[in-house]
């Protein structure tokens, strides 16, 4: 006979699909912000252009980078090194949303190296640098340069191997850095419940199948307690029995 499935089977399974589903929600929720976190901030451009040949003072160079930056007191350092080792940036460099500029007055002839160093929004430190020729046109103003940089920040985090966020920025960018992360462990650690709690509904539904029930079937019939023999206490039942012999005879 054909057996069908029982609710309290069907239950454990409808639980277990809202436990996958559940699973299925929480990957999506951990995808959704981490992506952000993980694709850090870029430079997409530089004025003057890498290796390109300046034959006017710039007036300023400049990176702009795919993000916004970090806007307080020494987390941006920008320096100009001309080809005498002297340094030509005029002032602190400042920061005007993905944009960090620096004044600058070229001096002798030849290659210049721009040396930088950002925080961005999220509290990631990023650094290079670029250069270019400055080959001035006849009646260009030739600047004399420094011995030293214009800006604490820049002497302290340029001139060489470039280093992350230091000083009082470094702290406000190792604070934000860590507001991202404990923003994505919460999330992961979200997720993480939410997976195995789908997963333990899901084994606990296969651990607990139910006896099929058979259409058809009938209730064995309860056997009682014999009959007992009847017993009449009326008088002469025995005669009435007895009596068509009588008649016979």
């Amino acid at each position: 006979m054909r057996s069908v499935e029982t609710a309290p089977r069907a239950l454990p399974r409808a639980l277990a699909a809202l436990a996958l589903l559940a699973g299925a929600v929480g990957a999506g929720v951990l995808a959704g912000p981490a992506a952000p976190a993980i694709a850090h901030n870029r430079v997409i451009g530089e004025s003057p252009k890498a290796e390109s040949t300046v034959t006017s003072q710039p007036g300023s160079v400049a990176i702009e980078t795919s993000d916004a930056l970090l806007d307080v007191e020494g987390a941006t350092a920008m320096d100009v090194l001309g080809p005498d080792g002297r340094h030509y940036a005029t002032a602190c460099p400042s920061v005007d949303g993905p944009v960090a500029s620096v004044p600058v007055e070229l001096g002798a002839e030849g290659e210049y190296t721009v040396e930088w160093r950002v925080v961005s929004a999220d509290g990631h430190p990023i650094t290079g640098e670029f250069g270019f020729t400055w080959a001035p046109a006849d009646g260009e103003p030739i600047a004399d340069g420094a011995d030293a940089p214009a800006c604490a920040s820049a002497g302290s985090e340029t001139g060489g191997a470039a280093t992350d966020a230091g000083g009082g920025a470094g702290g406000e960018a190792d604070a934000a850095a860590s507001g991202g992360l404990g923003d994505l462990l919460w999330v992961v650690g979200g997720a993480a419940v939410v997976v195995v709690a789908g997963l333990a509904a899901f084994l606990l539904a296969r651990r607990r199948p139910a006896a099929p029930v058979t259409h058809g079937s009938a209730e064995p019939a309860v056997r009682g307690e014999p009959d007992e023999p009847h017993e009449s206490g009326e008088p002469g039942d025995a005669d009435d029995a007895s009596e068509p012999e009588r008649r016979e005879e």
